[in-house]
């Protein structure tokens, strides 16, 4: 099992459209996927339709009052299971900086996860902050993924993600965690402003960021709308196609022993290639729909 945090700590970048939408799409591939919404906006568990309920995040699991098992939920989609947030969340924010192992502390509870073989993966739709929350997902988990939004404001996110990343190795609380993967993300190839921070992120992450690149798309926020994911709600736009390649080429960097149960054939959905392959060409998107 591999815990992979969904991070950036700016919002608006699609962090909990990507944590959802490829958790789906993992599971469409028959994957193992747990989701675990560490927002307590609760975006993520709202988006596949589950209304918060007290007692069913995380937080009593983090004060030691509960264990992690009794949190998992199935979801209306077959191979995806959920851990949802809700407001209570946030006072772990208060009660986790008064525990001495309150960065250790996820890490901890996350352990019987591992121990049970139930999942192949654990996605941490992580908030949009640099706190205790996010700090702590960062801590726990063996790779990070940073969808960043085709703007130069994003690049700012990235370096300070990039940053913490960082001190947390240094810092020997998680010497193990990677960048897992940069999402390009709201790709507007109709634009050199998009392009161009396309151009400069792969220069300077080529070796990490995604072939696929998810396109801008109104679809996005229509399916929100509904409570529902991408692929529930219009399978065949080009937003969905652009998460079921990056779905393939998730699993093709995570477990290369494993190929995707139906590889994208679409036209609109080119399969992974290298990260240094030019941006535009390469990309499987469109413009914007």
């Amino acid at each position: 099992m591999k815990i992979i945090a969904v991070v950036n700590q700016k919002g608006g970048v699609a962090k909990t459209t990507t944590s959802v939408n490829l958790s789906a799409c993992l599971a469409d591939r028959g994957v193992r996927v747990l989701l675990i919404d560490f927002d307590p906006q609760g975006n993520a568990s709202s988006a596949l339709g589950h209304r918060a309920v007290e007692g069913q995040s995380l937080y009593r699991v983090l004060i030691g009052k509960d264990s992690i098992l009794t949190k998992i939920q199935p979801t209306r989609l077959p191979g995806l299971s959920l851990i949802p947030a809700q407001t209570e969340l946030a006072g772990a924010e208060v009660d986790l900086v008064r525990s001495d192992n309150h960065l250790s502390r996820l890490r901890d509870v996350l352990a019987p996860l591992r121990e049970s073989g139930r999942f192949d993966f654990v996605i941490i739709d992580c908030p949009p902050s640099l706190g205790i929350l996010m700090t702590s997902a960062l801590a726990a988990a063996d790779g990070l993924l940073i969808p960043i939004q085709c703007e130069y404001f994003g690049l700012e996110g990235l370096a300070r993600i990039i940053d913490v990343h960082d001190q947390i190795v240094a810092s020997g609380i998680n010497t193990d965690v990677t960048i897992e993967g940069i999402l390009m993300t709201m790709y507007d190839g109709r634009t050199g402003h998009s392009r161009a921070v396309v151009d400069e992120v792969r220069r300077a992450f080529e070796s990490v960021v995604y072939q696929t690149m998810i396109p801008r798309s109104i679809v996005v926020a229509e399916s929100q709308s509904f409570e529902k994911t991408l692929l529930e709600y219009e399978p065949s736009s080009k937003v969905t196609l652009a998460y079921r390649a990056l779905a393939d080429e998730f699993i093709t960097r995570q477990l290369p022993a494993t190929a995707p149960a139906e590889p994208t054939t679409s036209t609109d959905a080119a399969p992974p290639a290298t990260a240094t392959a030019e941006p535009v060409a390469a990309a499987p998107v469109a413009p914007a729909i």
